[in-house]
Protein backbone atom coordinates (compact mmCIF):
# COMPACT_ATOMS: atom_id res chain seq x y z
CA UNK A 1 0.00 0.00 0.00
CA UNK A 2 1.46 3.64 -1.11
CA UNK A 3 0.57 6.30 1.10
CA UNK A 4 1.42 9.37 -1.24
CA UNK A 5 3.49 11.71 -0.39
CA UNK A 6 2.07 12.34 2.81
CA UNK A 7 4.54 12.39 6.17
CA UNK A 8 2.62 10.74 8.16
CA UNK A 9 1.48 7.29 7.66
CA UNK A 10 -0.17 4.73 9.53
CA UNK A 11 1.60 2.65 11.75
CA UNK A 12 0.97 0.36 14.01
CA UNK A 13 2.55 -3.07 13.40
CA UNK A 14 1.62 -6.07 11.18
CA UNK A 15 -1.59 -6.84 9.90
CA UNK A 16 -3.52 -8.59 13.01
CA UNK A 17 -3.56 -12.29 12.54
CA UNK A 18 -6.96 -13.51 11.10
CA UNK A 19 -7.69 -10.20 9.95
CA UNK A 20 -10.01 -10.36 6.79
CA UNK A 21 -10.63 -8.26 3.90
CA UNK A 22 -13.67 -7.15 5.08
CA UNK A 23 -14.84 -4.50 7.96
CA UNK A 24 -18.37 -3.10 8.76
CA UNK A 25 -17.43 0.00 11.21
CA UNK A 26 -20.23 0.66 13.73
CA UNK A 27 -20.27 4.45 14.63
CA UNK A 28 -22.72 3.62 17.83
CA UNK A 29 -22.25 1.40 20.22
CA UNK A 30 -25.29 -0.52 20.23
CA UNK A 31 -25.04 -1.69 17.14
CA UNK A 32 -20.89 -2.66 17.66
CA UNK A 33 -22.44 -4.57 20.50
CA UNK A 34 -25.39 -6.38 18.39
CA UNK A 35 -23.48 -7.19 15.11
CA UNK A 36 -21.11 -8.41 17.45
CA UNK A 37 -23.36 -11.01 19.42
CA UNK A 38 -24.30 -12.29 16.10
CA UNK A 39 -21.15 -12.71 14.34
CA UNK A 40 -19.51 -14.42 17.48
CA UNK A 41 -22.38 -17.49 17.32
CA UNK A 42 -19.53 -20.15 17.64
CA UNK A 43 -17.88 -18.31 20.39
CA UNK A 44 -14.68 -17.70 18.18
CA UNK A 45 -13.02 -14.36 18.17
CA UNK A 46 -9.89 -11.74 18.60
CA UNK A 47 -10.73 -8.22 20.33
CA UNK A 48 -8.03 -5.49 20.53
CA UNK A 49 -8.01 -1.45 21.04
CA UNK A 50 -7.62 0.72 17.73
CA UNK A 51 -7.13 4.26 19.53
CA UNK A 52 -10.66 4.46 21.08
CA UNK A 53 -12.67 1.88 19.87
CA UNK A 54 -12.62 -1.95 19.53
CA UNK A 55 -11.59 -4.27 16.47
CA UNK A 56 -12.90 -7.56 16.77
CA UNK A 57 -12.35 -10.03 13.94
CA UNK A 58 -11.85 -14.29 13.51
CA UNK A 59 -15.28 -14.75 13.75
CA UNK A 60 -16.60 -17.93 11.98
CA UNK A 61 -17.24 -16.13 8.94
CA UNK A 62 -13.43 -14.88 8.88
CA UNK A 63 -13.69 -12.53 6.25
CA UNK A 64 -15.54 -10.06 8.34
CA UNK A 65 -14.10 -7.49 11.11
CA UNK A 66 -16.06 -4.96 13.36
CA UNK A 67 -14.50 -1.67 14.32
CA UNK A 68 -16.42 0.72 16.62
CA UNK A 69 -18.02 2.90 18.07
CA UNK A 70 -16.99 6.33 17.02
CA UNK A 71 -17.43 9.67 15.96
CA UNK A 72 -17.33 12.16 13.41
CA UNK A 73 -15.24 12.45 10.58
CA UNK A 74 -11.91 12.66 11.17
CA UNK A 75 -11.63 9.83 13.65
CA UNK A 76 -13.92 7.96 10.98
CA UNK A 77 -11.22 8.41 8.88
CA UNK A 78 -7.80 7.54 10.49
CA UNK A 79 -9.64 4.44 11.62
CA UNK A 80 -10.27 3.34 8.03
CA UNK A 81 -6.77 4.53 6.93
CA UNK A 82 -5.36 1.53 9.31
CA UNK A 83 -7.71 -0.79 8.61
CA UNK A 84 -6.66 0.20 4.90
CA UNK A 85 -2.84 -0.21 5.49
CA UNK A 86 -3.57 -3.74 7.27
CA UNK A 87 -5.50 -4.83 3.46
CA UNK A 88 -9.14 -4.17 4.13
CA UNK A 89 -10.90 -3.90 0.82
CA UNK A 90 -14.34 -3.07 1.59
CA UNK A 91 -16.09 -1.35 4.03
CA UNK A 92 -19.71 -0.87 5.08
CA UNK A 93 -20.22 2.13 7.43
CA UNK A 94 -23.52 1.68 9.54
CA UNK A 95 -24.42 4.82 11.50
CA UNK A 96 -27.68 6.60 12.69
CA UNK A 97 -29.12 9.84 10.94
CA UNK A 98 -31.55 12.87 11.23
CA UNK A 99 -34.11 13.09 8.80
CA UNK A 100 -34.48 16.29 6.89
CA UNK A 101 -36.73 15.32 4.03
CA UNK A 102 -40.59 14.86 4.59
CA UNK A 103 -40.66 11.62 2.75
CA UNK A 104 -38.27 10.07 5.43
CA UNK A 105 -39.55 8.76 9.11
CA UNK A 106 -37.92 7.80 12.25
CA UNK A 107 -37.22 4.09 11.58
CA UNK A 108 -36.39 4.49 8.14
CA UNK A 109 -33.34 2.90 5.99
CA UNK A 110 -31.38 5.03 3.97
CA UNK A 111 -28.81 3.35 1.61
CA UNK A 112 -27.50 7.03 0.66
CA UNK A 113 -25.66 6.79 -3.46
CA UNK A 114 -23.52 10.20 -2.05
CA UNK A 115 -23.07 12.98 0.55
CA UNK A 116 -22.82 16.18 0.15
CA UNK A 117 -19.58 17.29 1.82
CA UNK A 118 -20.04 20.01 4.51
CA UNK A 119 -17.09 18.23 6.69
CA UNK A 120 -13.61 19.33 7.35
CA UNK A 121 -12.28 16.19 6.29
CA UNK A 122 -13.63 15.01 2.70
CA UNK A 123 -11.69 17.54 0.81
CA UNK A 124 -8.28 16.35 1.97
CA UNK A 125 -8.85 13.01 0.38
CA UNK A 126 -10.59 14.68 -3.04
CA UNK A 127 -8.97 16.09 -6.42
CA UNK A 128 -7.36 18.91 -6.78
CA UNK A 129 -9.04 20.23 -8.96
CA UNK A 130 -12.44 19.10 -7.18
CA UNK A 131 -15.43 21.47 -8.09
CA UNK A 132 -18.20 19.10 -7.29
CA UNK A 133 -19.98 18.78 -3.83
CA UNK A 134 -20.44 15.40 -2.83
CA UNK A 135 -18.37 11.99 -2.28
CA UNK A 136 -19.81 9.26 -3.29
CA UNK A 137 -20.44 5.63 -2.32
CA UNK A 138 -19.27 2.67 -3.62
CA UNK A 139 -21.37 1.99 -6.90
CA UNK A 140 -21.32 -2.25 -6.95
CA UNK A 141 -21.30 -2.22 -2.82
CA UNK A 142 -24.39 0.32 -2.80
CA UNK A 143 -25.86 -2.53 -5.27
CA UNK A 144 -24.83 -5.31 -3.54
CA UNK A 145 -26.46 -3.46 -0.09
CA UNK A 146 -29.80 -2.34 -2.39
CA UNK A 147 -30.13 -6.26 -3.21
CA UNK A 148 -29.50 -7.72 0.11
CA UNK A 149 -32.27 -5.41 1.82
CA UNK A 150 -34.87 -6.04 -1.14
CA UNK A 151 -34.21 -9.76 -0.43
CA UNK A 152 -35.04 -9.92 3.03
CA UNK A 153 -37.63 -7.17 2.42
CA UNK A 154 -36.68 -4.33 4.74
CA UNK A 155 -37.40 -1.28 2.68
CA UNK A 156 -35.15 2.14 2.30
CA UNK A 157 -34.80 4.99 0.88
CA UNK A 158 -31.93 5.48 -2.07
CA UNK A 159 -30.35 9.01 -2.29
CA UNK A 160 -28.07 11.69 -1.62
CA UNK A 161 -27.52 12.75 2.80
CA UNK A 162 -25.54 15.38 4.17
CA UNK A 163 -22.42 15.49 6.44
CA UNK A 164 -21.89 17.59 8.95
CA UNK A 165 -18.53 18.59 11.38
CA UNK A 166 -21.22 20.35 13.89
CA UNK A 167 -24.38 18.45 15.12
CA UNK A 168 -24.97 22.08 16.90
CA UNK A 169 -25.45 23.57 13.72
CA UNK A 170 -27.75 22.49 11.71
CA UNK A 171 -29.37 25.38 11.45
CA UNK A 172 -32.78 26.15 9.92
CA UNK A 173 -31.29 27.97 6.37
CA UNK A 174 -28.82 24.87 6.16
CA UNK A 175 -31.73 22.51 6.12
CA UNK A 176 -33.44 24.13 4.03
CA UNK A 177 -30.56 24.67 1.64
CA UNK A 178 -29.91 20.73 1.85
CA UNK A 179 -33.67 20.28 1.39
CA UNK A 180 -33.13 21.74 -2.14
CA UNK A 181 -30.26 19.90 -2.98
CA UNK A 182 -32.75 16.62 -2.36
CA UNK A 183 -31.09 15.37 0.80
CA UNK A 184 -32.93 12.65 2.64
CA UNK A 185 -30.72 13.09 6.18
CA UNK A 186 -27.97 14.51 7.96
CA UNK A 187 -25.07 12.83 9.84
CA UNK A 188 -21.19 13.10 10.53
CA UNK A 189 -19.04 10.61 9.12
CA UNK A 190 -20.37 9.17 5.18
CA UNK A 191 -19.13 11.61 3.05
CA UNK A 192 -15.41 11.30 4.85
CA UNK A 193 -15.16 7.42 4.66
CA UNK A 194 -16.54 7.78 0.84
CA UNK A 195 -13.89 10.24 -0.03
CA UNK A 196 -11.36 8.56 1.74
CA UNK A 197 -12.49 4.94 0.34
CA UNK A 198 -12.56 6.75 -3.59
CA UNK A 199 -8.91 8.03 -3.09
CA UNK A 200 -7.51 4.75 -1.62
CA UNK A 201 -9.01 2.56 -3.99
CA UNK A 202 -11.44 0.15 -1.65
CA UNK A 203 -15.17 -0.50 -2.01
CA UNK A 204 -16.79 1.75 1.08
CA UNK A 205 -20.96 1.84 1.32
CA UNK A 206 -23.23 3.06 4.02
CA UNK A 207 -26.42 2.07 5.61
CA UNK A 208 -27.92 4.43 7.94
CA UNK A 209 -31.21 4.00 10.22
CA UNK A 210 -33.20 7.27 10.79
CA UNK A 211 -32.93 8.53 14.82
CA UNK A 212 -34.57 11.58 14.58
CA UNK A 213 -35.95 14.18 12.35
CA UNK A 214 -36.00 17.75 11.48
CA UNK A 215 -37.61 18.12 8.57
CA UNK A 216 -40.07 20.27 9.73
CA UNK A 217 -37.39 22.71 10.70
CA UNK A 218 -38.18 21.72 14.31
CA UNK A 219 -36.24 18.56 16.38
CA UNK A 220 -38.32 15.30 17.05
CA UNK A 221 -35.53 12.59 18.75
CA UNK A 222 -36.80 9.17 17.99
CA UNK A 223 -33.46 7.32 20.05
CA UNK A 224 -36.04 5.44 22.19
CA UNK A 225 -38.99 4.43 19.57
CA UNK A 226 -39.59 0.67 19.33
CA UNK A 227 -39.68 0.84 15.66
CA UNK A 228 -35.89 2.68 15.42
CA UNK A 229 -34.70 -0.21 17.53
CA UNK A 230 -36.54 -2.98 16.02
CA UNK A 231 -35.30 -1.23 13.04
CA UNK A 232 -31.38 -1.49 14.00
CA UNK A 233 -31.60 -4.96 14.72
CA UNK A 234 -32.61 -5.91 11.51
CA UNK A 235 -30.14 -4.26 10.26
CA UNK A 236 -27.62 -6.33 12.19
CA UNK A 237 -28.79 -9.12 10.76
CA UNK A 238 -28.69 -8.25 7.29
CA UNK A 239 -25.15 -7.39 7.45
CA UNK A 240 -23.72 -9.89 9.60
CA UNK A 241 -24.33 -12.47 6.75
CA UNK A 242 -23.71 -9.94 3.83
Amino acid sequence: MTFDDALVHPVMGPKPEGLGNRCIMAANAPDFDCLHRLLKQSGRFTSRNLFMSRLNFGYENPAISLVGPFMGAPYAVILLEFLIAWGIQEVIFLGWCGAISPKVRIGDVIIPDRSFIDDGTSKNYMEKDFSDDCAKASVSLQSRLNVAFANHRVGFHEGPIWSTDAVFRETREKIIFFQQKKALAVEMEAAALFAAGRFRGIEVGCVLVVSDDLSSLKWKPGFHEPVFKQRRRQVCEILQSF
